[in-house]
């Protein structure tokens, strides 16, 4: 059944403003607008009722009898769709997933699984927020956040993903054009991937030859790029060699897209980790359901 007659519904919202505070100046500054904006919607609304809903003066406005008996019905009417609002805001709030991590594990580890989850959790919502400028990971306004940790946070709760492990990486085709760069020393024959990233704690080309006790030989030439990303990318389309996590690109590694041209491989203490705040309101189903589906997905694909 059609629902009329109905008056213009800003109007009731401006009206409603106005006869609260018994003024159309403080309405139209509550609202946003204008106060000659609030007068013309309440003089909508009268044109519209054929009634006066407010007597005027130069300095006040006062509802009329019509117009009081009729703000009671449109406040308790407004209330109640605002507390309706209010209320389904909220179950979608209590249905949405707000995760954050950094650009590198958005598009290389994450993303690529999120279908996977919303085909399993069709009523949930996720918000995936993607940041590398965290210098304190418990000032995250978020459920969940993914990152690769030198040193676990003390202040969040950690659950370990996958260790780190670092080695070499190129396309295929690349590896055909430079047979024989199987060794430490016939790296430097390569053009190297490097991370250009002054905020980032992950190992360099460098860091990586020291910590593997190997004098680290210049390289061919090398492309410097502000993004892990970006740098694998750079990788998968032949244009040199890169260091890859082994958590991040396991999908390329297991299709063939990259391979590894030396057994090379560095294993350190540092890990990617779930962060979660602490002392915080009881968990969201929502947000249980999401931890246990990716500790779920990576007890199958990764030895965690």
């Amino acid at each position: 059944m059609k629902l009329q007659p109905l008056p213009p519904l800003n109007s009731l919202v401006a009206f409603e403003a106005a006869a609260r505070h018994s003024s159309f100046t403080v309405a139209a500054r509550e609202l946003n607008v204008t106060q000659g904006a609030i007068s013309r919607q309440v003089r909508l609304l009268e044109d519209y009722l054929g009634n006066a809903l407010f007597t005027r003066t130069t300095r006040e406005i006062n509802l009329t009898a019509a117009g009081s008996q009729y703000y009671q019905s449109v406040r308790d009417t407004l209330l109640q769709v605002a507390q309706a609002t209010a209320s389904m805001r909220h179950w979608q709030g209590k249905q949405q997933v707000s995760v954050v991590t950094s650009t590198a594990m958005a598009s290389l580890w994450l993303l690529p699984l999120v279908s996977e989850f919303q085909h399993q959790n069709e009523e949930i919502d996720l918000r995936i927020i993607a940041t590398d400028q965290v210098s304190d990971f418990s000032r995250l306004d978020c459920d969940l956040a993914l990152y690769y940790c030198s040193t676990p946070p003390q202040n969040m709760k950690v659950t370990p993903l996958f260790n780190e492990e670092i080695f070499p990486v190129c396309s295929p085709g690349y590896l055909e054009q430079h047979p024989g760069i199987e060794t430490l020393e016939r790296l430097g024959g390569c053009t190297w991937l490097w991370l250009e990233d002054q905020h980032r704690d992950w190992i360099g080309w460098r860091e990586w030859f020291q910590r593997l006790g190997h004098p680290a030989p210049e390289p061919r030439r090398r492309i410097n790029i502000n993004s892990y990303a970006m740098l694998i990318q750079s990788a998968l389309a032949g244009q040199g060699i890169a260091l890859a996590w082994s958590g991040l690109l396991s999908d390329h590694l297991q299709t063939g897209k990259l391979v590894r041209p030396t057994h090379a491989i560095l294993r350190t203490d540092a890990q990617f980790c779930l962060l979660e705040p602490k002392d915080r309101a009881p968990t969201k189903h929502s947000v249980n359901r999401f931890r246990q589906w990716l500790m779920t997905h990576l007890a199958k694909t990764i030895d965690i």
